[in-house]
C-alpha cells in the first residue's frame, strides 16, 4: 500500500469510529442507517483505494515524516490535556466529543501544511467548527443528542465523505490513465 492509501484508510477508519461512537443516543431508525452508511463509505474507500494507482509525483501523497509526527504528538497532548480539564476541573463530560472534534479539526490544519495539501484546510475548518459548536452546545446544557450529532456524527460523515471522494477521484484518474 502507498502512503496515500494508508492515509485514506486512517481517515476513513476515524470517520467510521466518529459515526459509530456517537449514534448510540439516536433512535434506532436513524442510528442504523447512519451506521450502515458509514460502513459502506469505509468499504468504498477500501475498494477504491485498492484499485487506485499511486499518485504520479511522490510529493502528491502524504508523508509520515517528522512534521506529521509533530502534528500527531500535538494532537495527542491537546486531546489528553483537554479531556482531563473537561472531566476533572469542569465536570462536563458532555463536552468531550466537542473537544475531540475541535482538536481533530485543528490537527488537519497542521496536516495541510505538513503535507502541502491546501485542500485539507476546508476539511479542517468544517470539523473545527463542528467541534466548537459542540463545545458551545455543551456549555449551554444542550441535549446530549444535539452535541453528539453536531460534534460526533457530522465530523465523522465529513471525514468519510472527504476520504471517499478523494479515493474515488483517484480511482477515476487511474482508470482514465489506463484507457
Amino acid at each position: 500500500m502507498t502512503k496515500d492509501q494508508v492515509g485514506r484508510l486512517i481517515g476513513a477508519g476515524f470517520g467510521l469510529f466518529f459515526v459509530a461512537a456517537n449514534v448510540g443516543f439516536l433512535p434506532t431508525g436513524v442510528a442504523t442507517p447512519l451506521r450502515l452508511a458509514a460502513i459502506a463509505a469505509f468499504l468504498g474507500v477500501v475498494v477504491f483505494g485498492r484499485r487506485a494507482r499511486p499518485a504520479p509525483a511522490p510529493a502528491a501523497g502524504p508523508r509520515f515524516g517528522r512534521r506529521y509526527w509533530y502534528v500527531v504528538a500535538a494532537e495527542v497532548l491537546a486531546l489528553a490535556a483537554g479531556l482531563v480539564v473537561i472531566a476533572r476541573v469542569l465536570h462536563a463530560p458532555q463536552a468531550s466529543v466537542g473537544w475531540i472534534a475541535f482538536v481533530v479539526g485543528v490537527h488537519f490544519f497542521g496536516l495541510a501544511v505538513a503535507w502541502h495539501r491546501p485542500s485539507l484546510h476546508t476539511l479542517a475548518a468544517a470539523i473545527t467548527v463542528c467541534g466548537a459548536t459542540g463545545l458551545a452546545l455543551a456549555a449551554a446544557d444542550a441535549p446530549a443528542q444535539a452535541i453528539q450529532v453536531t460534534a460526533g456524527v457530522v465530523p465523522g460523515l465529513l471525514l468519510l465523505g472527504s476520504v471517499w471522494w478523494s479515493a474515488r477521484s483517484r480511482s477515476g484518474e487511474a482508470a482514465a490513465a489506463v484507457s
